[in-house]
């Protein structure tokens, strides 16, 4: 709006909010127009005055107004209320003599009469000027202000709408709905009763209020079910046998208004009220009835209580019921039981009330506020003589009205309830949502149509219409979605007609209303229809709707305005008005003048007002005695109707005078005077302009319009007017077509299952499409009453709503087309409507002469999707009322091109299903059935030859049919379908072949499709691509566009997904593919699952498992899965994988080939964590072939060694946990051939074994003393053995000789060489090498870089795989170190940098082979394997490791020399920058020029493998660490003179004394006799780091700076440099070793003596170790003396 606006106020206010008043409604009338300075925005009508709230937020008051100061006798002009001014109103209300305001903060303001507390401000009579009132909730805490959004105010109240929905009240009389007996009530108080509900609007009449609540949703119901009115006592549920079933109603009235429920501590509804009517006008219906009490001696099961606990609970709620104004009834009271009979057929009275005047006079005693002590439970007796009678009477009405309804059915039905105990039926056959306590029953649900029931009380009952029609059972059952229950199980109680019908199939009613909105969204955004009215007040007149004239004092649901979709309610002095979204009136209470529009009166209970055929109300006022009605008529300009009392000229002022004594009289006069006896037309309406609303108030109407500026509020009006016509005649096509129709008997024979379902489907889109029109049209009219403007047109913001539901309806509607259903429509229709076409055809507004029933129907089920292009057509007539720029006229072109496009969809769609349903009509029948599918649309076929398949027999027959989701190749007798997902189209080159063909692919057949023409050829291959690629995008639908032709050409991605079940035999057949297809085969990640339990996840590669991928197997003799995770090549299982085994087993390392072959793990044994034996080492062709380990835990013997076909087979070490060793040969998997067995105390054989421990042949035993026995033996080791021999003792110059002899160990078993060679060689093919060395070293980088991304590539799309520090590692790898060209130190760090971050992540091939080494060296070292004498195997091994990794770097860097080699010296400049270059090299842990692989690789390998290594070397060296211990624990007890005396330190060499007053270190303090470990403590502490380093270069460091260290102090002693000599060094430097404690020393020795790098035993590293080793042989061999 805002580029049309003009800036100054007074232009503008020439156009919009213009308003107009005039009194009754006689031809002479011309409404005066009123003057304001600004547009008016809300008007509000009092009795005698008026308030206007004008744009900006003023308010003005007119009228008679004798509460303000200055007397002025009437206010003819509007004077400004400045005690707002600075405050912005929202909203404005006015009573009988009060008004009130509601600022944008919702704060409210009355003022006006205060006589009865109306303006909510204690101490005053009347309030001048506005003021301030609080609205305080003090249930919060802290009691919070609540926010308000609306006022009403009537007479003696005011009512105001909080922003959490809840209505507060204040004021005088029972109208206020609260549970209070002292008024006025000053404060603002809740209204209890509603609190919960979701009110959308409240109305106040002089003494009545009216309240528009939202239904509650299913989800709104928590409570358990109760079967009996708490205050009547009687059953809430009741049994009707109708025709072929029961119906239970729960419609129960109770007289009483309301109660409140112990439960909760909260008023609750009462049960729904039916009003039955009272007045003298509305007979009841005289019928048999029966009572629901029976006081029999042996009364049945009946669901009541007993009376003898009833007194107490009585007593219970007597005061709290008192105290909200209610009239409990007590249970225990005799007329109870006496009225009632014994279950004797009784005809009611004519009033069904029998102490009707005795309740009246209580009710009024309450409201009139006299009575108020009546608290005993005797006072509430006195008054009510004849409480329980009127129970027992209401029942028999309600009994008397469900048996009318049906055939009467006498006792039965009285027995059959009484008999079956109604509460567990209840729960039995209610669904758990369904049932409902009686105040979630009143939030009733809308379903079909109205019940019986309420028919009954409408205007029907007049003709006391008989409704045993099937038409009204099956709406009764349908109601409410199960609302009501047909009970078809209580057949033998019930009635013998039900066995005979109860085998007959009976079709389930359709709800035509949705529960809970159309599309979920729409749910928040558009306005509900789903209401209720409700009502409290005085009801003398009918007012409240409730079929009677008593008061209420709570607030009660207007049970028959229930469904009716009221969308606003209005109220007079003493009527009351409800506009429903169908643009009907609904009018009830007192029709003096004819103010309800109908000539009923009174009507207690709300009826249509008569107004002639199209004229559609959308928005109603009503004064004292009139009612205004704003409608569209033919025209877009609204039109106004009056009516109610004419207004003369100068009746006012005698009026006014009267109006304390009105009486019966005048009621009279004002009979004979004018008044209207049906709504008339205010011929003078055209010429108001577009009005917007209307109001009225007292005897005075006001009207509210816009001019029309550029078009824009015509069209606004324009776009609602249609939309509030288009949902009329959707409601008529739906009660009057849909509805019979689905409840015709014949439909399921005629349509049979599968239409049936699609019909259903149907009607219940067409349901949800009418319910969203419907929302639609209530929110353009509020958006009419209120803004006028484009920000809040629903159909802008969410456009998608309407556009889904309009594709969702056509589609269904399309889907019955198809399927042939309205030619099976035709004959149920025919029997049904066949006499009166006319109203199908009026109806379908079908033009054409004489069309057929199929016609009528498809055009009937189309109307709908015209209304799309009026949508379309109002937005564009809108849109050009703005400038092209704005962002509204963006706004509502988008809107307008959409729904263009949504109208050719349509079309092009209904085109389409035509097209199909011929197509199947001249099919042949046979395959129809199996093809014809509801959603199947036809785009082309080749019926004229226009394709055939290549090769094909001269005889035989190929069709082919294209449909938007599969190609059908149709032959004489079979046909084949191929869904479109998987079919792939390419055409052949006519060059080569001169013919038009086609390739088409399938999963599992490709064959070639001849076209007879160029032309041809093209139509289908762009046919068959677009279909393709629509059936891929989802938009079956829509697949139109293909066959018109239109649109552009369309390749389907050769790349897609889908799902697919093989078909032919093979490895796949019967398995579902489901996944990325590439050309006509699996290709990408999919899931492939047969039929037999085996489902592969994973990567496929041409149709082929290949990449990596999960396979799970059932076993069945198990009953569990084998289960594989790892990689696939070509099908198979082929690389790295894990492979868990149902027996429990579980092989991870190498396959190949779909078997275990290369390096692999296999632990067996039920849990892996402490399986029961393990292998590790070489597999080929799925057996245990080569060099591998196996740990047998269960024995305690371990194996290490070749093996063949599963067996042990060649060399071998077998080790026990006893300290058994063997080593030789093995052959099918024993011992046999040469061994050498050693026990623990070094007693060792040497000979022949036959067996596992078993000795055979020839040999020699040699005791652990040098003894030996040499000849042949037998027998199992350890159990005595059989010997035929020598036996030799050695002379002792011998021992060297025999010593030699036990020292051959690791001659019989593998050599290091031949060990783990599958682990390299998986390494060496993961770099792209056949054998080791051999291949391009380029290529190798290239899967190096191929293998690091992939692996970046996982961790960015799954983070949480990897630990952070790989992925950093991964990033620094990324980098690839120059490896070609001259090698020079610097590039040598870069290339050790390098192997050491490889090294360190198993996603590089040179740290997985790092990895499996470490796991094979500790499977084979630690555990049982940690025996002495397998050091030198270990340490062999170690070198092998290196040597062989060594080779693969110097593959990858083709330039590092080899072991042993120089790295060239570096230029001279480099020389000048680091003169003592050479030093420098031989301090720093970093190797020098010499090359080797132990320098470039011990450090990355060693400390991964130093605990096992380390535990051999203490073992074996076990003995003499012993004896170096004992010296030097000894040796330590000296002081440090006495030791340094002790070896033999020169004197000058002892740290000197220094003078005190220096408070120097511990190291140059006086060596007094009694100090410990002062003397040289930095060497000894630097020293003692060695158990702290892995390598030896390391450890060697540490040697050195120890040297370094002693060094240092020698010479800040001698003040001088110094060069040592041996004999000076080697005590001091053993004095350091003692101190320093080490208790491993000679195994740390003898490791760095086998691992040293050999380049530096003769360097100054190698002097220094030798000077260690000294040390260590002299402390063992130190005497004391």
């Amino acid at each position: 709006m805002e580029t049309q606006r003009k800036s100054s106020g007074d232009d503008d206010s020439g156009e919009r909010g213009l308003l107009h008043t005039w009194k009754g409604y006689s031809c002479s009338i011309n409404p005066e127009k009123l003057l304001l300075p600004r547009p008016v925005l809300q008007v509000a009508l009092g009795a005698r005055h008026g308030v206007l709230l004008v744009e900006g937020g003023q308010v003005y008051s007119f009228g008679e107004l004798p509460w303000k100061q200055s007397q002025v006798p009437e206010q003819a002009k509007p004077t400004l209320e400045s005690a707002l001014s600075g405050q912005r109103v929202v909203a404005v209300a006015a009573g009988g003599f009060h008004s009130g305001a509601v600022t944008e903060g919702g704060c409210i303001h009355m003022w006006g009469d205060n006589g009865a507390g109306q303006c909510g401000l204690s101490g005053l009579s009347t309030v001048p000027n506005p003021t301030p009132v609080a609205m305080v909730d003090t249930d919060t805490s802290p009691p919070q202000t609540v926010a308000v959004l609306e006022l009403a105010c009537g007479e003696q109240h005011t009512l105001a709408l909080s922003v959490q929905r809840e209505v507060w009240a204040w004021g005088s009389g029972c109208q206020l709905g609260l549970n209070v007996t002292v008024f006025p009530v000053w404060k603002p108080q809740k209204v209890e009763h509603l609190a919960g509900r979701h009110v959308l609007q409240v109305a106040c009449g002089a003494s009545h209020s009216l309240a528009l609540v939202r239904c509650l949703g299913p989800h709104d119901i928590h409570r358990p079910p109760v079967d009996k009115c708490r205050q009547c006592n009687q059953l809430l549920y009741t049994m009707t046998d109708k025709e072929d079933h029961v119906i239970i109603s729960d419609s129960h009235y109770c007289p009483l208004g309301v109660e409140l429920t112990e439960d909760e501590g909260r008023l609750e509804a009462p049960t729904p009220a039916h009003g039955l009517k009272t007045s003298p006008s509305e007979p009841v219906l005289p019928s048999h009835t029966s009572t629901s009490k029976s006081d029999s001696p042996a009364p049945p099961k009946s669901a009541e209580p007993s009376s003898e606990t009833a007194p107490i609970q009585d007593l219970e709620i007597a005061e709290p019921a008192l105290a909200n104004g209610t009239t409990p009834c007590s249970d225990s009271d005799p007329t109870a039981q006496s009225d009632g009979g014994s279950g004797a057929v009784s005809v009611v009275k004519s009033s069904l009330y029998p102490d009707e005047q005795a309740v009246k006079d209580y009710l009024k005693k309450l409201s009139d506020n006299t009575q108020t002590e009546t608290k005993t439970l005797g006072g509430l007796h006195t008054l009510l003589p004849s409480a329980g009678g009127l129970a027992s009477a209401s029942s028999s009405t309600l009994n008397n009205l469900v048996a009318s309804c049906a055939s009467a059915v006498g006792e039965r039905v009285a027995s059959t309830y009484e008999a079956l105990s109604l509460k567990k039926m209840m729960n039995f056959y209610l669904p758990s949502g369904a049932t409902k306590s009686p105040a979630g029953l009143t939030g009733t649900v809308p379903g079909l149509g109205d019940n019986t029931t309420d028919r009954v009380r409408q205007e029907d009952s007049m003709q006391g219409k008989k409704s045993s029609s099937t038409g009204d059972i099956r709406e009764e059952e349908a109601e409410g979605l199960r609302r009501r229950l047909s009970l078809p199980g209580l057949l033998l109680q019930v009635s013998p007609r039900l066995l005979r019908k109860a085998g007959r199939p009976r079709m389930c009613a359709v709800a035509l209303t949705p529960l809970g909105g159309a599309v979920p969204e729409a749910q928040e955004v558009l306005p509900t229809l789903q209401t209720e009215v409700w009502s409290w007040g005085h009801g003398e007149h009918g007012q409240l709707g409730h079929g009677d004239n008593l008061p209420r004092l709570q607030p009660l649901c207007i049970k028959s305005l229930n469904n009716k979709e009221v969308v606003r309610v209005a109220a007079g002095a003493h009527h009351s008005l409800a506009v429903t979204a169908q643009s009907q009136v609904f009018s009830w209470g007192s029709n003096s003048s004819g103010q309800l529009g109908h000539m009923d009166s009174p009507s207690t209970v709300p009826r249509l007002a008569k107004m002639s055929d199209g004229i559609r109300v959308w928005d109603v006022n009503a004064g004292e005695r009139h009612t205004l009605l704003l409608a569209d008529g033919d025209c877009i300009q609204p039109i106004i109707y009056y009516s109610g009392q004419q207004v003369k000229e100068g009746e006012e002022e005698s009026q006014a005078k009267e109006l304390g004594q009105q009486g019966e009289q005048q009621e009279e006069e004002e009979r004979a005077g004018g008044y209207t006896p049906q709504p008339v037309l205010l011929p003078f309406c055209m010429n108001l302009g577009y009005v917007s609303s209307v109001f009225a108030g007292g005897s005075r109407c006001m009207a509210l319009s816009d001019r029309n500026v550029m078009g824009f509020i015509a069209s606004l009006h324009e776009l609602a007017a249609a939309e509030r016509k288009s949902y009329c005649k959707l409601c008529n096509i739906k009660t009057q077509i849909i509805r019979p129709l689905l409840e015709l008997e014949s439909l399921s024979s005629a349509l049979g299952q599968v239409n049936l379902g699609l019909l259903q489907t149907l009607a219940g889109r067409f349901s949800l499409l009418c319910h969203l029109t419907g929302q639609h049209a209530t929110s353009l009219t509020t958006n009419l009453r209120r803004g006028r403007d484009v920000k809040s047109l629903l159909i802008l913001d969410h456009t998608s709503i309407f556009l889904d539901s309009y594709n969702d309806y056509c589609s269904s509607l399309g889907n019955f087309q198809v399927m042939g259903g309205f030619q099976a429509l035709t004959k149920p229709s025919l029997d049904f409507f066949g006499k009166t076409p006319e109203l199908l055809q009026r109806l379908s507004e079908c033009s054409e002469e004489n069309p057929t029933m199929a016609d009528l129907l498809v055009a009937l089920f189309y109307l709908p999707t015209r209304h799309i292009h009026e949508y379309g057509r109002l937005l564009l007539k809108l849109a050009t009322c703005f400038e092209v720029c704005s962002n509204d006229y963006q706004k509502l072109q988008d809107g307008c091109s959409k729904f263009e496009a949504l109208t050719l969809q349509l079309k092009r769609k209904r085109k389409e299903a035509e097209y199909t349903f011929h197509f199947w009509k001249s099919f042949p029948g046979k395959m129809t059935d199996s093809l014809r599918k509801p959603h199947r649309r036809l785009i082309c076929e080749s019926s004229n030859k226009a394709l055939t398949l290549q090769n094909a027999g001269r005889f035989s027959v190929n069709w082919f049919i294209l449909f938007n989701d599969a190609l059908v190749h149709a032959q004489f007798s079979t046909h084949h379908v191929f869904p479109l997902a998987t079919l792939w189209v390419e055409p052949i080159p006519e060059e080569n072949t001169g013919t038009y063909g086609l390739k088409v692919i399938t999963p599992e057949e490709t064959f070639t499709l001849l076209a007879s023409s160029a032309m041809e050829k093209a139509k289908w291959l762009r046919s068959i691509n677009q279909t393709v690629e629509q059936a891929l995008s989802g938009a079956v639908q829509d697949a139109a566009a293909v066959s018109s032709g239109s649109g552009q050409k369309l390749e389907p991605p050769v790349s897609r997904s889908a799902s697919y079940t093989f078909y032919k035999d093979g490895r796949l057949k019967e398995a579902r593919y489901e996944g990325r297809w590439l050309a006509g085969k699996p290709n990408g990640r999919g899931v492939l699952k047969w039929p037999d339990g085996r489902i592969y996840t994973g990567e496929f590669k041409n149709g082929l498992e290949d990449g990596f991928g999960e396979f799970v197997a059932p076993n069945k003799p198990l009953n569990k899965n084998d289960h594989y995770q790892g990689q696939w090549k070509e099908g198979k299982m082929h690389g790295l994988g894990t492979y868990r085994y149902a027996s429990g087993e579980v092989y991870d390392g190498s396959f190949q080939e779909g078997m275990r072959h290369g390096h692999g793990m296999l632990r067996s044994g039920k849990l892996n964590t402490s399986s029961p034996s393990v292998f590790i080492g070489q597999w080929i062709h799925d057996k245990k072939t080569g060099y591998g380990v196996f740990d047998d835990i269960t024995k305690g013997e371990k194996y290490m060694g070749m093996w063949q076909d599963h067996l042990r087979q060649g060399t071998g070490v077998v080790v026990t946990q006893f300290g058994l060793y063997y080593e030789g040969a093995f052959k099918d998997n024993k011992m046999m051939g040469t061994g050498i067995l050693l026990s623990e105390d070094d007693t060792t054989y040497e000979g022949e074994f036959s067996d596992d421990w078993t000795l055979n042949g020839k040999g020699v035993l040699t005791m652990a003393n040098g003894d030996y026995l040499e000849g042949s033996f037998g027998g199992e080791w350890g159990s005595g053995l059989k010997v035929a021999g020598s036996y030799f003792k050695p002379h002792l110059f011998d021992t060297d000789k025999d010593k030699a002899n036990v020292v051959k160990l690791g001659r019989l078993c593998v050599c290091a060489e031949d060990k783990w060679q599958a682990v390299f060689d998986e390494c060496w093919s993961q770099l792209g090498c056949e054998k080791s060395g051999q291949g391009e070293y380029q290529k190798a980088w290239e899967n190096i870089t191929v293998a690091l991304t992939t692996c970046r590539q996982q961790i960015q799309d799954s983070p949480e795989t990897l630990p952070r520090s790989q992925s950093r590692t991964l990033e620094c790898l990324e980098v690839i170190p120059q490896h070609v060209g001259p090698l020079t130190m610097e590039r040598y760090d870069t290339i050790r940098l390098y192997l050491i971050k490889a090294c360190d992540t198993p996603l590089h091939p040179l740290g997985r082979l790092v990895e499996n080494l470490v796991a094979v060296y500790r499977m084979t070292y630690v555990g049982v394997g940690a025996n002495r004498r397998l050091l030198p195997q270990a340490v062999k091994e170690i070198k092998s490791y290196l040597n062989r990794i060594f080779q693969i770097v110097r593959f990858l860097f083709p330039d590092v020399p080899e072991e042993g080699g120089l790295i060239p010296e570096p230029t001279t400049d480099q020389e000048d920058k680091q003169p003592e270059s050479t030093d420098a090299t031989l301090e720093s842990p970093k190797p020098g020029r010499v090359v080797s692989s132990s320098a470039l690789l011990l450090p990355v390998l060693l400390p991964r493998l130093y605990p096992p290594l380390f535990t051999l070397y203490a073992l074996d060296k076990e003995r003499e660490d012993d004896v170096y211990w004992e010296c030097v624990l000894r040796l330590n007890k000296q002081t440090d003179l006495a030791l340094l005396s002790f070896l033999g330190v020169q004197q000058k060499f002892w740290p000197v004394s220094i003078p005190s007053s220096m408070p120097a270190l511990g190291e140059k303090q006086q060596v007094l006799s009694s100090t410990k470990d002062a003397c040289f403590a930095s060497a000894v502490e630097t020293l003692q780091q060695i158990s702290t380093t892995f390598t030896p270069s390391d450890k060697l460091q540490v040697i050195q700076i120890t040297f370094e260290e002693i060094t240092q102090e020698v010479q800040s002693m001698l003040k001088q440099d110094f060069l040592w000599s041996m004999d000076d060094l080697f005590p001091v430097f053993l004095y350091v070793v003692l101190r320093a404690r080490i208790r491993n020393l000679g195994s740390e020795v003898s490791l760095i003596e086998d691992l040293m790098d050999p380049y530096v035993q003769h360097g100054e590293h190698g002097i220094m170790f030798t000077t260690l080793k000294a040390c260590y042989y002299q402390i063992q061999h130190e005497k004391i003396t």
